[in-house]
C-alpha cells in the first residue's frame, strides 16, 4: 500500500477508519477528502492532522476534486448522504449525484491507477415492504423475528444477501444498490478490483447522529443534553430493533480487506452486529438512562413513517464463512464510548451541531 484515499474522510466512518489505519500503518499514505457538508464534520479535521493524513477539502461530484489526487492504490468509498429520509421532501439533486454519481467518479478514479475499491453500502438496499410483512414475536422490551417465514434469506437471526431484491426500498437505498451494480460493472467489465461492505447501523465516538441517521448516538446525545425523544411508529411502544456495529469493528474488517485484496475481490457481504449485538428502543433508553443518569420525557407517535421497517438485523453468516473477523464489542460498550466521547468534549460538540447546554429537570425540546 503506498497511498489509500478515503471520500468521505472527514465524516463519521471516514475519519475513524483514516485515523485508525494512520496508527497501525504509519507507513501508509493516507487521504482524506470531504466537503465538510455534514454539520459536525469540521471537528474531525485536528484529528486527521494529529495522526498524518492529509485533508484535501473536495466533493465527489465533482471529477476534478479527484483528479488531483496524485496515484492511488486503495480507495474506501464512504462520501454518502446517508439520511433515509433525504430526497422525501422532493429535492434529490445532492442525494443522487453524491451516492451515484460520486460513486461512478470514484470508480474512474479507481480505474485510472488500477486502484482496489472497499464500498461501504447500506442494509438499505434491500425493499421496506417486505420487511414490513415478516412475521414477528413480541416481547416486553421489543420485536424478534419468527422462526418461520414467507421469504427467503430471513430468520431469527437477520436478514441475509439472498433476501428478495425487488421493491422500493427509500431513495437513499436506492442510490446505493444502483453504485453497487455499477461497480460490479467496472470490475468485471474493466477489471476494477471491489468489495462492496453491506453494513448496518455504525455507531460509536464522533458521530454526529440525526433522528433519521445515527440512532444510537441521537439517543445519547438526547439523554446527555437532556432534550426530548418520540418512539415515532409501531404503536409507539419503542420496540423496533436495530442491529449495530462499533466503528472500530468495521475498521478491523476494512483492515483485512485491503491487505487480503485478491481474497475479497468480487464479493457482496453483509456487515453489522447481528442479533448478538442489536436494541430496541426501550432497550437503548434504559442504558442511557443508567450511563448519564438522566431521564427525558419520551412521546410515543404510533404513526409509522414511509421507508421505516419494525426491525433489522445482518446476518452475516456468508461474511463469517469467508473470514474470521467477528464483532468485538458488545452494545452496551458501543453506547459507554460514545456516553464516554460526548461527555469528554461535550462543549464544542453541543456547539457544532447546535444544541444549548445541558439543562437542569426532565429535559426540553
Amino acid at each position: 500500500m503506498t497511498r489509500l484515499l478515503i471520500t468521505g474522510g472527514a465524516g463519521f466512518v471516514g475519519s475513524n477508519l483514516a485515523v485508525s489505519l494512520a496508527a497501525r500503518h504509519p507507513e501508509w499514505e493516507i487521504v482524506a477528502l470531504d466537503n465538510l457538508y455534514r454539520q459536525g464534520s469540521e471537528l474531525n479535521l485536528p484529528r486527521l492532522e494529529e495522526h498524518g493524513v492529509k485533508f484535501v477539502r473536495g466533493d465527489v461530484r465533482k471529477p476534478e476534486d479527484l483528479r488531483r489526487i496524485d496515484e492511488i492504490s486503495a480507495l474506501i468509498e464512504c462520501s454518502a448522504e446517508p439520511s433515509v429520509m433525504s430526497g422525501v421532501d422532493g429535492n434529490t439533486e445532492y442525494l443522487v449525484h453524491t451516492n451515484l454519481t460520486g460513486a461512478y467518479h470514484c470508480l474512474e478514479l479507481a480505474r485510472r491507477d488500477g486502484a482496489f475499491v472497499v464500498f461501504l453500502s447500506t442494509s438499505r438496499v434491500y425493499p421496506v415492504e417486505p420487511q414490513t410483512r415478516l412475521t414477528l414475536t413480541e416481547t416486553p422490551t421489543r420485536f424478534e423475528i419468527a422462526a418461520e417465514q414467507g421469504f427467503p434469506g430471513v430468520s431469527p437471526e437477520g436478514i441475509s444477501e439472498q433476501f428478495p431484491i425487488d421493491g422500493a426500498r427509500t431513495l437513499y437505498g436506492a442510490t446505493k444498490l444502483a453504485a453497487e451494480l455499477l461497480i460490479e460493472e467496472y470490475r468485471a467489465s474493466l477489471g476494477v478490483p471491489a468489495v462492496i461492505d453491506r453494513c448496518g447501523v455504525i455507531a460509536g465516538p464522533w458521530q454526529m447522529g440525526k433522528v433519521d441517521q445515527g440512532v444510537f448516538t441521537h439517543w445519547m446525545l438526547a439523554h446527555h443534553f437532556k432534550k426530548r425523544l418520540s418512539y415515532i411508529g409501531f404503536g409507539g411502544k419503542g420496540k423496533q430493533v436495530r442491529d449495530l456495529l462499533h466503528v472500530e469493528d468495521l475498521v478491523d474488517l476494512v483492515e483485512r480487506q485491503l491487505l487480503d485484496q485478491d481474497s475479497w475481490n468480487g464479493r457482496t457481504v453483509n456487515v453489522g452486529g447481528g442479533r448478538e449485538c442489536s436494541l430496541s428502543l426501550r432497550e437503548t433508553t434504559e442504558i442511557c438512562q443508567r450511563l448519564t443518569g438522566n431521564e427525558v420525557p419520551i412521546e410515543p407517535v404510533e404513526e409509522t413513517r414511509a421507508g421505516d421497517v419494525p426491525i433489522y438485523l445482518s446476518d452475516c453468516g456468508k461474511l463469517f464463512g469467508l473470514d474470521e473477523w467477528r464483532p468485538r464489542r458488545a452494545a452496551e460498550q458501543v453506547l459507554a464510548d460514545i456516553h464516554d466521547w460526548i461527555a469528554a468534549d461535550e462543549i464544542r460538540i453541543a456547539e457544532a451541531l447546535k444544541i444549548n447546554a445541558p439543562v437542569t429537570g426532565e429535559g426540553e425540546g
